[in-house]
């Protein structure tokens, strides 16, 4: 069947690249789609409107995951799925995450062109709040499919001006009324833009990705009190805002002492209150993240980071706690799906290369519940969670058409 798989409509494909390119623009000319903003709302609707002409079925749960379904032979059969995320982050790019859910919408098409009917049905879905730019944890809805979280916990996580995730999706009309999760799933296939330049570097079309990095998420808050940022001695003084800047400087220093074996620690996220001139901060939050290839890595760079916190409170005079702790990356992906797509991909004569990834995906967290399976393609420089992020058709093609030999194999399986 892969020798001879018909081949997907690259201008078609393109064109829904370019019609997303269009909704929710930032300054840069990227994208600034937060999820359940107006704009993702838009291109939700636009999405869907793209499947019910033609033809497809279409689910919505109560995250606003959605499922665009094109029935199989047998639909008794569990469903191989297809998909990745429309949300992006606050200066972010056209490809990521939307990359992977227009390719399953064009590997739906390119079956429809063909006339093939698949054994299974196969699904394409739209992940909600994948990038947790907006509600964190990232991969926030996948993760309750998989059953990591709690529905009700995931539908009150609240953005900075205090809307919950079920207020947002009411908003935007968008709260379906499927359960989310409990259902049969016979495999998950995810195509994404590598975010990184092994393969730009490497001059090759595609990446298979054997295992994650496994990842761990905090909310650290930092407690002080109120007081003139004037007459207030310094010795007085308890500002959560120093706290929380002496906390961010103790997690890039971890960083920076396992960088050599590729370990990684981000503070992305700071918070104060009341944040504005004149006034010592009460309050603070900090976000942070830190990674690496080897979990007991992981587990070293969590306990430095732990035990610096009392240090942190002391020199500051302020109080720090972890208020919130999430984990990411811990299931390997399908031994049996990534050598599907080896064969593919040799079959097809497209050059790849194994490795793993770094940044979150849905992918991890449906890992937990069914076989999956996560590739990636190249982009210019490895420049994602950018605007300028950026790549070409040309880029894309042999990975997408490996990704649609693989998913028509096992459909038919």
């Amino acid at each position: 069947m892969t020798r001879n798989l018909p081949p997907i409509d690259g201008d078609r494909f393109w064109s829904t690249i370019a019609a997303s390119a269009e909704i929710g623009t930032g300054p840069r000319g990227g994208l600034a789609r937060l999820t359940l903003s107006k704009d993702d709302g838009r291109m939700r609707d636009l999405f869907r409107s793209w499947a019910e002409e033609a033809g497809y079925g279409v689910t919505v749960d109560r995250l606003g995951n959605t499922f665009v379904r094109r029935g199989g032979r047998d639909d008794s059969l569990p469903p191989v799925l297809v998909g990745s995320h429309l949300d992006t982050q606050a200066a972010g790019g056209r490809f990521d995450g939307i990359l992977g859910v227009m390719a399953g919408l064009e590997i739906l098409r390119a079956l429809d062109d063909a006339g093939i009917a698949t054994r299974r049905a196969i699904e394409v879905v739209n992940w909600t709040n994948e990038e947790g730019g907006r509600f964190p944890p990232p991969m926030l809805c996948s993760g309750v499919f998989a059953g990591i979280h709690d529905l009700d916990w995931a539908l009150s996580r609240t953005d900075q001006a205090g809307t919950t995730v079920a207020e947002a999706l009411d908003a935007i009309g968008w709260a379906g009324d499927a359960p989310v999760g409990g259902r049969q799933i016979d495999s998950y296939f995810e195509i994404h833009i590598e975010q990184g330049p092994q393969l730009w570097e490497a001059g090759l079309p595609l990446g298979i990705v054997t295992a994650p990095y496994l990842a761990r998420g905090l909310r650290i808050e930092v407690t002080g009190e109120n007081a003139h940022s004037g007459p207030t001695p310094m010795a007085r003084r308890r500002n959560a805002l120093v706290g929380a800047a002496a906390v961010a400087l103790a997690v890039d220093r971890v960083g920076h002492d396992y960088a050599g074996r590729d370990g990684k620690s981000t503070v992305a996220r700071l918070e104060a209150s009341p944040n504005i001139p004149g006034i010592i901060s009460d309050r603070a939050t900090l976000f942070v993240d830190f990674r690496s290839p080897d979990p007991r890595l992981t587990a070293e760079m969590e306990e430095r980071i732990r035990a610096s916190l009392p240090g942190c409170a002391a020199d500051t005079n302020t109080e720090v706690a972890v208020a919130d702790a999430w984990t990411f990356g811990e299931t390997s992906f399908d031994p049996g799906l990534i050598e599907l797509v080896r064969r593919t991909a040799d079959d097809l004569g497209v050059p790849y290369r194994e490795m793993m990834s770094q940044a979150g995906h849905d992918a991890y967290h449906i890992a937990r519940v069914a076989p999956a399976v996560l590739l990636f393609t190249p982009c210019d420089e490895g420049i994602s969670h950018n605007e300028a992020e950026n790549t070409r058709l040309e880029d894309q093609l042999p990975g997408l058409q490996v990704l649609f030999g693989a998913v028509l194999a096992r459909a038919d399986r």
